[in-house]
């Protein structure tokens, strides 16, 4: 199973992956393909697999990635050996992946891969503070292209299975994990 989780910059996808992680051995990551530089704290093949531009242009070019997209300036994009590997390992892999990503997936996979969306949602005046607590040396004008994000994220909702407002860690966590149970108990979810 595939756990796609979105929302905007800073609404809490890693942090809630890595806790899901770290509670449930049957839970692994997925990490997408960048070329934006680490930011402290971050472990390559972590959240991310950190390339060049030069690297990503090429695994563009070769095919290698089941979708990518330009956010925030930078490349995003999942690799089709790697999901395809964990996909065959059984584990339940969980992704934080953007409105367009999941569109993509659900379009590419959805008729073979047993996939189940997520969005977690946060107040604008909440992000801001979570990406100037994020990084209070930001340029502003980053934080800017984030906040402008806003709009165009909240307005892909209904592309998804659940929208969870995530304004206690802990309760999100809870809730997302009796989805994983559930979704995971399910033969077939269409009728």
């Amino acid at each position: 199973m595939l756990v796609l989780l979105s929302g905007v910059s800073g609404a809490g996808k890693d942090t809630i992956k890595k806790e899901l992680i770290k509670r449930n051995p049957n839970i692994t990551s997925l990490p997408s393909y960048t070329d934006r530089e680490p930011r402290e704290g971050e472990v390559n093949g972590e959240i991310y697999n950190f390339i060049t531009t030069e690297e990503f242009e090429e695994l563009i070019k070769k095919g290698d990635l089941y979708e990518y997209d330009v956010h925030h300036n930078h490349y995003y994009g999942t690799s089709k050996h790697l999901l395809n590997e964990r996909l065959e390992s059984g584990k339940i892999i969980v992704k934080d992946i953007d409105v367009n990503g999941t569109e993509n997936l659900v379009k590419l996979l959805g008729k073979d891969t047993k996939i189940v969306t997520i969005f977690l949602r946060v107040p604008r005046e909440e992000l801001h503070r979570r990406l100037l607590e994020r990084n209070p040396n930001a340029d502003p004008k980053e934080i800017t292209l984030r906040l402008n994000r806003f709009d165009y994220e909240e307005s892909k909702i209904g592309v998804y299975d659940y929208v969870i407002k995530n304004n206690d860690l802990e309760k999100t966590i809870q809730i997302i994990t009796t989805i994983i149970k559930y979704e995971n108990t399910l033969e077939n979810p269409e009728f």
